[in-house]
Parts: structure tokens; sequence; C-alpha cells
């Protein structure tokens, strides 16, 4: 037992001289010119610190834990390892990585097409919410890299016919602390006992929580462990701030923020799908360019959201966590946390969406009465106290009236739409994350909005 358990703790990889870190190149890190080509391409100049320490050990042929905050380059660090590897020995259905949420695992699939565009790599996303039957074709054709939801995987394992992982080469967790989190502990396990056990594993995870700790024992052989953030940290370069507010008066100062920074692009956390929703109907209301992206929605409903804020066709966007973990849309400008996160390390992930790979940005977060010990509590985590963010109590309460009649609409919004769905039990409501809602919107064009406006 003591031989296995020693077999299994991970070493601590040797920290790079920071000299070392200011000249490194792919090409140093053992990757090959192909691919040193395609990372010029996608504007990688040089590589981040967890590559740095994570690419050199893969290319050995090591098992790796990698810890290292949001925005870090994880997706790089196994990328470019295992396209190493596939260019050696080419082979179909070559590497496997599993994420947690749809959104995630369409942002890796597109980055490994991105760097193995030139070598002709081909990679399929199998994830919930979209038809399996288009899926089982893709997988027909045995793309070397399968991106996966675990449950989803497990559906087509079950039930596609001819479809399996008996030749996997290389298996990678990304997130796996949120994987776990999010119950997929038992498909995970499913996963395991399917696929070789004779293959590279890579585990990345932004925490270290007992749980991963029992699927680094139960996934990885003889592991290194790549730490590049050893506690929890926000980027440097991010500007911290909260806002203490009756709970009443939220939708009040979220518009009043709103307004004073115009101009930038918003990423807005609320706890709730209802909530989301209700929230983008009044903030349309009063003009603003805002879509949701929340669980409710239908797949090609998210990606459609999830696009026209990447295209900055929308300057808002309004998100549950589904959104808050490995989203990588380079020009949020600020986050906003209008409902407080429950767990203090989903604080980390949400203010992780802005100030990233080197620019800066602004967190927000609302406090309410209710809030005060879950505020405190992010605040012992991350080890600082925040500042207030100024504003003018006065100007606020000035927007109240405005404010109240445009919630009144987003409550009729959103009970017309319940009932539409109710009428017809198919997707036909679902057009809500868009330009849908038009009935009640056109009264307030025409009616009182404008008056008042113009007042």
């Amino acid at each position: 037992m003591a031989a296995s358990e020693e077999h299994d703790s991970p070493t601590e990889a040797p920290q790079p001289a920071v000299e070392e870190e200011e000249t490194k190149t792919f090409k140093d890190l053992g990757v090959t010119d192909v691919l040193c080509e395609a990372c010029d391409q996608l504007g990688w100049t040089k590589p981040t610190k967890i590559q740095i320490e994570a690419i050199p050990l893969a290319l050995q042929g090591r098992d790796i834990i990698g810890l290292a905050e949001t925005g870090s380059g994880k997706t790089g660090a196994f990328a470019l390892p295992i396209l190493n590897a596939l260019l050696e020995t080419p082979q179909r259905l070559f590497a496997l990585v599993l994420t947690p949420t749809r959104e995630l695992a369409f942002q890796i699939s597109e980055q490994f097409e991105a760097l193995g565009s030139s070598i002709g790599v081909q990679s399929a996303v199998i994830v919930g919410g979209i038809d399996s039957m288009s899926q089982s074709l893709a997988l027909a054709k045995k793309p070397h890299i399968v991106i996966a939801t675990p449950g989803r995987l497990i559906d087509h394992l079950e039930n596609t016919k001819g479809f399996n992982l008996r030749a996997l080469k290389y298996l990678v967790m990304d997130e796996a602390d949120r994987i776990l989190n999010m119950d997929f502990e038992t498909e995970v396990d499913k996963i395991l006992k399917v696929i070789p056990r004779d293959r590279k594993t890579f585990l990345f995870s932004a925490t270290m929580t007992k749980k991963v700790q029992k699927l680094q024992r139960a996934a990885l052989k003889n592991p290194v462990k790549c730490a590049v953030s050893s506690k929890y940290q926000t980027v440097e370069k991010l500007q911290q701030y909260y806002l203490f507010i009756p709970s009443k008066f939220k939708d009040t100062y979220l518009v009043y923020i709103l307004n004073e920074l115009a101009g930038n692009s918003f990423m807005i956390f609320c706890s709730t799908c209802n909530n989301t929703q209700r929230t983008a109907l009044l903030l349309r209301n009063l003009g603003f360019t805002a879509i949701p992206l929340h669980g409710q929605m239908s797949q090609s409903k998210r990606l459609g959201s999830l696009n026209k804020f990447k295209a900055k066709a929308r300057s808002i966007l309004l998100a549950t966590d589904v959104a808050s973990r490995g989203l990588d849309i380079p020009h949020v400008d600020v986050v906003v946390n209008f409902d407080i996160p429950t767990h203090s390390k989903d604080y980390i992930h949400r203010v992780g969406r802005t100030a990233r790979a080197g620019r800066s940005g602004k967190a927000i977060t609302f406090v309410t009465q209710y809030d005060v010990e879950l505020f405190q509590r992010i605040e012992h985590l991350i080890g600082k106290k925040l500042p207030v963010f100024p504003t003018q109590d006065d100007e606020v309460m000035m927007l109240t009236e405005r404010v109240t009649e445009a919630q009144r609409f987003a409550r009729m919004e959103l009970r017309e739409h319940g009932e539409k769905k109710k009428r017809t039990r198919e997707d036909a409501g679902d057009n809500d994350d868009t330009e849908g809602a038009i009935g009640v919107r056109n009264k307030v064009a025409g009616g009182k909005m404008k008056k008042r406006k113009g007042r």
C-alpha cells in the first residue's frame, strides 16, 4: 500500500528561474516547428507560466496536475503536447478532453482547431442540448480529439454503435474541481473504466479540493504537480470594489453603474436563470443592449448570445455561473456581481472574466443587508479588504421612477413568456434571449417611456 501511495503522490515541478522565463519561447519548451508557427499565428508570442512548467514535462510523457488560475493559458498547456504527440504517431480518437460546461467545450475545440489547422486536426464536441444524431455521425468519422461533457459522452459510449475509446492515448480533465462539484463523479468513474489504463492523463484545476485529490489518486500515475498560484488570488491588474446597498434598490444602482461606466463592456452575474432573464428584460426596456446566458436557454440560443457578445454586437452579457468559468472573452472591461456568489471560490472565477492576458479590468460586487457574511468570506479568501465604489446617491435616486416602470414591464414580459411556453410546449417561446419579446416592448416604445425620456 505504501508503495502505491508513493507512486501516486505528485512530485513538484522545479520552479524555473525568473530570467529564463523572460526568454523562453515555445521552441525552447520542445514544441515542434509547425506548432510554433501556429502559436505565432494565434498571437501567442511567448508561453505563460503554466505552459513553461507543464509543456516540457508533458512532452517527456509525464502525467500532470496543473493548478492555475483562470485566464492563465491552461488550454495551450495541454493542447500543444497532445498535438505534438499526435504528429509523431498519427491516430484517430487520440485524445479526450472532459469539461464541465458546454461553452467551455466549444472554446477548447476552437483552440485545438486553430492550433492544428495546418496539420489537419479534426475534433468533435460532444455536449448536451444538441442533437445526438449529428454527434453520432461526427464520432463515426473518428476525429482525432473528442471534447465532451461527461454526461453526454456516457450516452454515446452506451448507445452509439461502433464508438469506443479503447485506443485512447490522452485524457484531459479541465476544470476538474468544477466537474466534480457538478456531481459528475459517477460519470467520470464510468469513463475511467472504459478507457485504456496505459495512457497519459492531465488534470487541470483552479483549486485543489479533496474530491480532486481523490480523482488524482484514481486516474493519474506518478504525476508531477505544476502550481502557478498556490493560494486563491485574483489578477493584479484587476480593480475590485464593493457597493453596500439596500436590496430593494439593487436594480437602480445597476442602471446607475451602467450609465457611469458607459462605453465599457459588462458581464453581470445573477444567481438564478429567472433573475438573469428578468434583469436582461429590465435593461432592454431602458435601452441597454443586454443579452442573457443561462442554463434554461437552448444550446443554440446560448451560443448565439455568446457570439453576439464576443462580436461586440451587445455590450452587456447577463449570466448565471454557467458562464463564470473558463470563458475567454478578452474584451470584458467590467464584471458586476449583481447577486453575490454563495461559494467564495466562485467569486475568483467570476472576476477572472476580466483583466485577462495582461489587460486591466474592474469588478464591482453588490452587497445587500443579507450578504454581509458572504462578502466577509470573500474578503477573507482573497486576503484583502475591498474599497467602496464611489457613487452619488442623489443621482441614483433620480433613476428610481424610470427603473420602477421598467421593472413592471419586465415582469409583464416574463409572465407573457411563461404563458406562451405553457401554451406551446415546444421551444417556440425561446426567443427571449435576443430581440424576442416584442409585444410589450412596442408598448414601451410607443407609450409612456418615450414621453418620460423627453421630459
